[in-house]
């Protein structure tokens, strides 16, 4: 993320806010040399979790500038929260100016929450492929050059890496993509969240460069690969700020 932003203009969401968010997705895409282009349309995972295993879970996601991808899962009917965070490094440099260096082992990344009777894991993993990122792209994601922007998936236990494995392995034998998929799956990792200032970020800056730029059409990306999945108002941190 090459443009500046400042921690001190916490924008609050509004009705003004919200209007200007819809008007944004509503715009053309943007031209560019890294315009977001509609990804292929990938199939179901073959292996899922079970239903009925819970009322909720958790999946931590990295796929380039966390801004977009908490973006696309706020908008996901079923997840209950979608919080930005940094994960595969140590605590002590879980901060943006750390991560940035691309020399603390984090990447930028998504905890979501999610209803696994209204979406599963499986089907966010669906999403996450098809329209969040492109992850063919080694350790960068379009103008995002680094580690920390690297595609990966922080299980929560075993049975999450072995559903991710298969449906990576899936993908790779159907050669959806032109190239291999290089997500990497890194168990027992500890997720840490954000500053404020980088939650919400899509929705409250929907007007800002590098998301008009990279971001928006992903939103209109999950509209049209999975209308039954998208939900309009999307789910923030700022409500339920005891999420995080």
């Amino acid at each position: 993320m090459d443009f500046a932003i400042k921690p001190a203009r916490r924008v609050q969401r509004s009705i003004a806010g919200v209007v200007l968010f819809a008007l944004a997705l509503a715009m053309p895409p943007a031209d560019g040399p890294w315009a977001r282009t509609s990804g292929p349309r990938l199939p179901a995972p073959l292996l899922d979790e079970q239903t009925g295993q819970g009322v909720s879970g958790t999946i931590v996601l990295a796929g380039g500038c966390f801004w977009g991808v908490q973006g696309v899962f706020q908008h996901i009917k079923g997840v209950t929260s979608a919080v930005s965070g940094y994960a595969g490094g140590d605590k002590s440099n879980a901060r943006y100016d750390r991560v940035t260096t691309g020399a603390t082992g984090h990447a930028e990344a998504v905890r979501i929450t999610y209803d696994p009777r209204v979406v599963s894991y499986g089907r966010l993993l669906q999403v996450f492929f098809s329209v969040v990122h492109d992850p063919t792209q080694l350790n960068r994601q379009g103008p995002d050059v680094g580690s920390q922007y690297r595609s990966a998936i922080f299980p929560a236990d075993p049975e999450q890496a072995r559903i991710a494995d298969a449906y990576i392995s899936q993908l790779n034998a159907s050669r959806v993509f032109e190239g291999a998929i290089v997500t990497k799956i890194e168990p027992q990792r500890t997720f840490y969240a954000a500053e404020d200032y980088h939650q919400d970020f899509l929705v409250k800056h929907p007007s800002h460069p590098y998301i008009v730029m990279h971001d928006l059409a992903k939103i209109r990306d999950l509209q049209q690969a999975f209308p039954g999945l998208y939900r309009a108002d999307p789910v923030l941190v700022a409500a339920s700020p005891a999420v995080r």
